[in-house]
């Protein structure tokens, strides 16, 4: 008897990228599959692929990481389906909770894609992809920044040298640097020691300030409609809106505040059980770099827009960290109706 195929057969790959090497896990629509190990080439699980499973519709799936989202064009580029995926959304069992490597990985990634349980996250274009690089690049300058104050305040504490009543803040004035530059040590030892932190203090802020300049600017070419929207609204800086466009992407693709919401940050944690329910504070999944930076904007927005304040201040005299999450909730509600009504801001119309 001569059989034949009703239905196109698929395949399911689950990879556990690094940097050296993949773990590929290889799984049928009618059977478990193989898994092997390869090099991280886009191109030879292509021609893995049409060697030994020639006409399968095929699937993958990979956890989104350091790798980034190269693999993912180039499976899409082959005519696969491709997603990158949360790791906190794959499922495992009890056992498998206690039991981790790259092998088990890759056929985690694999059962979950064929039982259809995956959604994978938003890919950005490369566009956005690399104006969000700027953006975190500055956020890396930040961090050195605070580092090489902290090394320069530390080393003015350990010899004993007391820093000026108005200058001992975290605004470093160009008065504040040429005392630290006129600043003598008993030894020269400790001078050298001094202008070094300061070289590396001065090349840090050059560098901060030009790439604050540039991600005004590219945010501005590439986006200017949604960024200017967003800059009508009290508390947005430039530097907000270039954040939640490269991090958040187009927010027309969220459904409403509750889903933004949710993506960001900010909303409630919450454990029930029976009659129990406990609120467990914000939500331990979150966008942690941009609902840090909503919960500034958030101070800066009870300073400069009047509904705000008023909210702000109605709920005075509760927990102040309670209360400004409350306030970059109603903050975060703003950037979406502005971004999905095309309108700007204007005081006591969108709330």
């Amino acid at each position: 008897m001569k059989t034949r195929i009703t239905a196109t057969p698929k395949l399911y790959i689950g990879i556990d990228m690094h940097k050296r090497s993949w773990k590929v896990h290889c799984a049928t629509d009618l059977s478990s599959g193989k898994t092997f190990s390869m090099p991280p080439e886009p191109e030879l699980l292509l021609s893995y692929v049409e060697r030994y499973y020639p006409d399968f519709d095929v699937s993958t799936a990979y956890e989104a990481g350091c790798c980034g989202y190269f693999a993912h064009r180039c499976f899409e580029g082959y005519g696969w389906r491709s997603l990158v995926v949360n790791p906190a959304d794959i499922f495992r069992k009890g056992k498998e909770r206690h039991t981790k490597t790259d092998k088990i990985d890759a056929q985690l990634i694999a059962r979950e894609l064929k039982d259809g349980r995956l959604e994978g996250i938003q890919v950005p274009d490369p566009k956005r992809e690399q104006l969000r690089s700027l953006f975190r690049r500055r956020n890396d300058l930040v961090k050195d920044m605070r580092q090489i104050k902290s090394y320069i305040k530390m080393q003015l504490l350990y010899y004993g040298v007391k820093v000026p009543e108005g200058y001992d803040n975290d605004h470093w004035s160009h008065d504040f640097r040429n005392w630290l530059d006129a600043l003598a040590f008993q030894y020269e030892t400790g001078k050298e020691v001094l202008n070094s932190r300061m070289r590396s203090f001065r090349f840090i802020d050059k560098e901060f300030r030009d790439v604050s300049t540039q991600l005004r600017k590219w945010t501005k070419k590439y986006y200017k409609e949604d960024y200017m929207l967003l800059r009508s609204i009290p508390g947005i800086g430039p530097i907000v809106a270039s954040g939640i466009l490269s991090e958040l992407g187009d927010l027309r693709r969220f459904n409403g505040i509750k889903q933004l919401s949710g993506y960001v940050g900010l909303c409630p944690g919450i454990y029930q059980s029976g009659d129990t329910v406990r609120h467990t504070g914000m939500t331990m999944r979150s966008h942690r770099l941009i609902r840090s930076y909503f919960i500034e904007a958030s101070w800066q927005a009870i300073r400069t827009d009047p509904v705000m304040q008023a909210y702000y201040r109605k709920h005075h005299g509760k927990n102040t960290k309670k209360v400004i999450v409350k306030v970059a909730r109603k903050l975060l509600s703003r950037t979406l109706a502005v971004i999905k009504t095309e309108t700007p801001y204007q005081i006591g119309v969108i709330e």
